[in-house]
């Protein structure tokens, strides 16, 4: 990942919200975190985590997938 990519973690202490943010900090990659349920519900997330890169979203198993790939 760049440095210009805008990260932002949404989760609510999951844990597979915990898995995504141990990888993104494995990976050495800075983000956000938003944990505001009203946020979330405003964007159309129904479960978490959700990983937003640069505007686009990747639910967790394609979010772990995308942290994988730019390591």
């Amino acid at each position: 990942m760049s440095v210009l990519d805008h990260i932002i973690l949404y989760g609510n202490g999951c844990p597979k919200c915990k898995v995504l943010e141990q990888k993104l900090k494995q990976a050495n990659i800075k983000y956000s975190e938003v944990s505001d349920i009203d946020a979330m519900i405003s964007k159309g997330f129904i479960s978490m985590p959700v990983l937003e890169i640069n505007g686009k979203i990747f639910k967790y198993s394609d979010a772990i997938k995308e942290i994988n790939e730019r390591m």
